[in-house]
């Protein structure tokens, strides 16, 4: 199988330009007035920011009946859960992004958007079992084009206070597909049925819409 390419947006995010904008900006300033060694701080806050918002293309596979990784980071939980969404026994698998993960959000499987949740809430670390439940979080419902349902959450984390999501109730979407951004410090839940089988392991690195974390049995 050949893998899919879905990119169409630069390798910066949209989200940092401003943020690169104003802190380049800053660097440069402080450097004409002051030097360079008093612009320093500014210039590695800069870079910071750069790396923070960087957005690189991703090739996307396109093997049937797998689930990709929604966000880059490390897998801090996998195993059976009761999905609050859709009131069921699921297969969890939950990744944490810390600031220097790529923060840009790829849709684990191709399908439908049945249902969108957003609820708002506290900001404790996104390590933590407890930020699923008591955390900000975005909630995406997916019918996968092999009839199984997919939530993908997005949950905020210690300092994130902004999660961005670019998807609607009924519309068609592709694996891969970049859907949304949550800055800074975070994590993405997934609920997936019995019938997922995860190749994921506790502690595993992996990288938005590359890294396969499992599929479903026939």
């Amino acid at each position: 199988m050949y893998p899919v390419n879905v990119d169409s947006h630069p390798l910066l995010a949209k989200e940092g330009w401003l943020y690169t904008a104003l802190t380049v900006i800053a660097a440069a300033m402080v450097t004409i007035i002051a030097g360079f060694w008093w612009s320093l701080p500014f210039w590695l806050a800069a870079v910071f920011v750069i790396q923070f918002f960087r957005d690189p293309k991703r090739e996307i596979t396109d093997l049937p009946d797998v689930v990709v990784a929604p966000a880059d980071g490390k897998v801090v939980f996998v195993g059976t859960a009761t999905d609050p969404y859709l009131n069921r026994t699921a297969v969890k698998v939950s990744i944490f992004m810390n600031v220097f993960s790529v923060h840009s959000n790829r849709l684990p499987v191709t399908g439908q958007v049945e249902r969108i949740w957003y609820t708002p809430g506290k900001f404790f670390n996104a390590e933590l079992d407890k930020a699923s439940e008591l955390n900000e979080r975005n909630a995406v419902w997916l019918r996968a084009e092999n009839g199984e349902d997919v939530v993908c959450v997005q949950v905020a984390g210690l300092i994130a206070r902004r999660i961005l999501s670019y998807i609607d109730t009924g519309q068609y979407v592709q694996r891969g597909q970049r859907y949304g951004f949550i800055r800074f410090g975070s994590r993405v839940d997934l609920y997936l049925s019995e019938h997922f089988r995860s190749s994921a392991r506790l502690g595993d690195w992996v990288s938005a819409g590359t890294d396969v974390l499992g599929h479903f049995a026939a």
